[in-house]
């Protein structure tokens, strides 16, 4: 790892394959399928994010990412060694290049903020000057060297995981996990932390995977997302492609609890009471350009148009969302100006019934 202030890696080869892995975990009554034929590559340099719901086998995964789990089936590689053909006594020092942070943070009560962030380095061999040396680095790093005497029960909750990410990164290690690392912390607090990952990330060049089951966290800091159900991968690629256009039930639950750009059934029963119109929602991405193509569909036919619901965000420095139209006007019109926009490359979605030219789950 290098040290705090040089550059990142930018994204190019992978750092860890997973290729064909299912684990089965045998309990009362039977077997408990947690991955289910999982293949997911983690490009070095970049922050990779894993969400899924409870039980969707996230936390199994990343345990297979650094062989605290072993698959039932299939193989993971991290750079050049492959976790599962490796015995015991190498797997131990190949985990030493992978850091670990967690979302009860599973500091030592007894020890210092200091000595907390040693202890990595005590279990492998590091003599104590370096070892001081280093965790002081760590510890101005993520903003905490004036408590290296303090104990954890002395620390808020975002300063004990800020204590985690700095002994995770002790060792110097090219990839850190992080499972559910903010899923106990305040909204204010769980920012923090992500930016601190991002910084890691940027300025030391670490790959990271982010599990998590919040999409706002992948949102602010990933740049590529696998979605994880029943086991599977349902879907994955980069951020703003699932954002804008999810093709999975599950990838799209996900995304309207950040977004909230397509209106509820509730809020249709409501729209559809005060407004007389047909309801249309259009699809917002990259919006350059976007207000006035849709702007001359709708009046090349005399179509009238009125945003009655949607927002417009901000991901990846593109534009990603949803408005819904009231649109007065013959049918036939307004289905022409929707052919329009779809032959442009903007979907819309009739919210009175199927939609009109592509699906949004």
């Amino acid at each position: 790892m290098s040290e705090p202030g040089s550059a990142g890696a930018a994204p190019t080869a992978p750092l860890v394959r997973v290729e064909n892995v299912s684990k089965t975990f045998r309990v009362a009554g039977g077997t408990v399928v947690a991955v289910d034929d999982v293949s997911l590559d983690v490009r070095k340099g970049e922050i990779l994010g894993i969400i899924g719901y409870s039980g969707a086998g996230k936390s199994t995964l990343v345990r297979l990412m650094n062989a605290l789990e072993l698959p039932t089936s299939g193989r993971v590689f991290v750079g050049d060694e492959e976790l599962t053909a490796l015995p015991e006594k190498r797997l131990r020092t190949v985990r030493r290049e992978i850091g670990m942070i967690f979302q009860q943070f599973n500091l030592l009560r007894s020890r210092t903020v200091a000595a907390n962030v040693a202890y990595p380095l005590r279990l492998a061999g590091v003599r104590q000057p370096e070892r001081d040396a280093r965790v002081a680095r760590l510890l101005d790093f993520v903003g905490l060297l004036e408590k290296a005497h303090s104990h954890p029960e002395q620390l808020s909750g975002g300063q004990k995981q800020r204590v985690g990410i700095a002994r995770a990164l002790a060792t110097n290690p090219p990839l850190l996990l992080a499972d559910e690392a903010t899923s106990a912390l305040d909204p204010e607090t769980t920012a923090d932390v992500l930016a601190l990952l991002k910084r890691v990330n940027q300025e030391l060049g670490v790959t990271i995977v982010v599990i998590t089951h919040e999409m706002e966290a992948i949102r602010a800091i990933a740049d590529r997302v696998a979605v994880m159900h029943a086991g599977r991968v349902v879907e994955h690629g980069d951020v703003y492609e699932v954002f804008s256009a999810p093709r999975t039930d599950a990838a799209a639950g996900f995304v309207r609890t950040v977004l909230r750009d397509r209106p509820s059934p509730q809020t249709l029963e409501r729209l559809r009471r005060v407004h007389s119109g047909r309801l249309v929602t259009v699809q917002v991405r990259d919006a350059h350009g976007f207000t006035a193509a849709v702007t001359r569909a709708f009046a090349a036919r005399g179509v009238e148009n009125e945003v009655v619901f949607g927002g417009i965000s901000e991901l990846q420095n593109r534009s990603v969302g949803a408005l819904t139209y009231e649109l007065t006007g013959p049918d036939a019109a307004i289905d022409d100006a929707l052919a329009d926009l779809a032959a442009q490359g903007i979907q819309a979605f009739d919210e009175g019934g199927a939609p009109d030219n592509g699906e949004l789950s």
